[in-house]
C-alpha cells in the first residue's frame, strides 16, 4: 500500500505534508466528506474556530444588551448580538441593566428592551438569510450574519430579508414543499421566484444590510431625543 492511501486503498489524506512538502497520505475520516485525516481536520477546525469562532451560550448574560448568546475565539468572547467583550463593563447609563424597569427583568434579550443611543447594540438588525449551496438554499436567521455565514458551507449568498425568527419561520412554511431537511430547501420553482424578487433592486445584500443597520440607529437615536 502506498503512503498516499488508507488501509482501505482510497486515495489518504490530501492536506500538505510536513514542511509543507508534497501530501500527508494518511487515511481519511470518510464520514467528514472533506478528504482530511483527522489530524489535519482538527488542525482545520482550530483554524477556523480563530477565525470566525463558535456561537454558543455566553458563560454570563451580556451587560451592554442582555444577550446570553456568544462568539467564542481564543482570545475571549464576544457578544453575538452587540459584539460587546465578554469580561469589559459598560460605561453608566449604557447597559440595557440601566434602563428604568429593565433591572432583573428576567434577563431580558435585547430584542426585548428598548436601549439608550450609546449602547453598543445600537443598530441592531435582525435578517433572514438565503444561501445557495450548489442545487439548494439555506433559509435561516441572524442578527450577526457575517459571523454566522463565515461557519456555514455554502457557496453564494443570494440575499437578506429585514426579520427575525417569526419571518424565518413562515419562509420554512411558505416553501415546505421544497424542504430537503433542516434549514435546506430545492433551489427551484417559486422559492427562486422569491429570492429573485428579493434581489430586484440590484443592491449587494451586504450593502443592504449596513443600510438597515444604520437606519435603526438613526431611528433609535431619535427616539431618545423624544425621551
Amino acid at each position: 500500500m502506498g503512503d498516499r492511501q488508507g488501509r482501505d486503498g482510497r486515495e489518504g489524506c490530501g492536506a500538505a505534508g510536513a514542511g509543507g512538502s508534497g501530501r500527508c497520505g494518511l487515511e481519511v475520516e470518510a464520514a467528514a466528506g472533506v478528504g482530511l485525516c483527522r489530524e489535519h481536520l482538527v488542525a482545520a477546525y482550530e483554524w477556523m474556530v480563530g477565525e470566525v469562532g463558535v456561537t454558543d451560550v455566553l458563560p454570563s448574560p451580556c451587560p451592554a444588551c442582555g444577550s446570553r448568546l456568544g462568539v467564542q475565539y481564543p482570545s475571549g468572547w464576544l457578544c453575538a448580538v452587540c459584539e460587546w467583550r465578554h469580561g469589559e463593563h459598560p460605561d453608566p447609563g449604557d447597559s440595557v441593566w440601566d434602563v428604568p424597569g429593565e433591572r432583573g427583568r428576567n434577563r431580558a434579550s435585547a430584542r426585548d428592551v428598548t436601549v439608550n443611543s450609546s449602547t453598543p447594540g445600537l443598530g441592531r438588525v435582525d435578517v433572514v438569510y438565503y444561501l445557495r449551496w450548489r442545487d439548494r438554499i439555506k433559509i435561516g436567521t441572524s442578527s450577526n450574519p457575517r459571523s454566522r455565514l463565515a461557519q456555514l458551507r455554502h457557496e453564494e449568498l443570494l440575499a437578506f430579508e429585514r426579520g427575525g425568527r417569526t419571518l424565518e419561520q413562515a419562509r420554512h412554511a411558505e416553501f415546505a414543499t421544497l424542504r430537503l431537511g433542516g434549514e435546506w430547501f430545492s433551489a427551484e420553482g417559486e422559492l427562486l421566484e422569491h429570492v429573485a424578487r428579493l434581489q430586484e433592486s440590484g443592491d449587494d445584500p451586504w450593502l443592504l444590510h449596513a443600510r438597515w443597520r444604520s437606519a435603526a440607529a438613526a431611528l433609535a437615536r431619535s427616539a431618545d431625543e423624544f425621551r
